[in-house]
């Protein structure tokens, strides 16, 4: 169970306290430091799908483990930053994004009930979804220059656009299973 991409996944969970108590440690570092960590925590969600599979190490307790990591570290930091700007432009970008991985989690555990997880696997758009939010949300930690923080709010909608996106396809591959149920 405890094989490199498992722990490299404990480790990510490991890390959110740390980027929590760092990013509101008062000081001129802390923002740079809550960004490295959430950096360092994004490092390590590819690192250890890669690993998995190179080394040929997924486990079940891996395929639990790895998505919990993910979805936590992003809404600890979501919240966090809607706390932190206290503004509309964070807050409903912040809330579609939750929204959807709350979604398509209980999706993907539907499907998987019914057989079909492989309809509502990760898709491509997710992982260019998920780089663009980890990039945006990297950005708006750290707050190093104006135009740096204005790019990482670009960023952030276009993640929140491609969340919104990646959910209506995973919703389309599923609707079929989900018509059938609901008769």
């Amino acid at each position: 169970m405890w094989n490199i991409p498992n722990t490299l996944t404990a480790f990510r969970l490991v890390l959110i306290p740390i980027f929590m108590v760092i990013f509101y440690i008062p000081g001129e570092w802390a923002y740079f430091g809550a960004a490295f960590v959430f950096w360092l925590a994004s490092i390590t969600d590819i690192l250890d799908g890669y690993l998995a599979r190179k080394l040929q190490q997924s486990t079940p307790f891996g395929a639990f483990l790895d998505p919990v990591a993910d979805k936590v570290m992003v809404c600890v930091a979501l919240v966090i930053l809607v706390e932190h700007y206290q503004s509309l432009y964070v807050t409903v970008p912040a809330m579609i994004i939750i929204s959807r991985e709350i979604v398509i989690s209980a999706l993907r555990e539907w499907m998987a009930e019914q057989g079909k997880r492989g309809n509502v696997a990760v898709s491509q758009l997710g992982k260019i979804k998920t780089a663009a939010q980890m990039l945006a949300i990297i950005g708006l930690i750290w707050q190093f220059e104006p135009w740096m923080t204005q790019l990482s709010f670009g960023l952030f909608y276009i993640a929140t656009f491609l969340t919104f996106w990646s959910m209506v396809q995973y919703l389309t591959a599923a609707w079929s299973e989900l018509q059938k149920s609901s008769s």
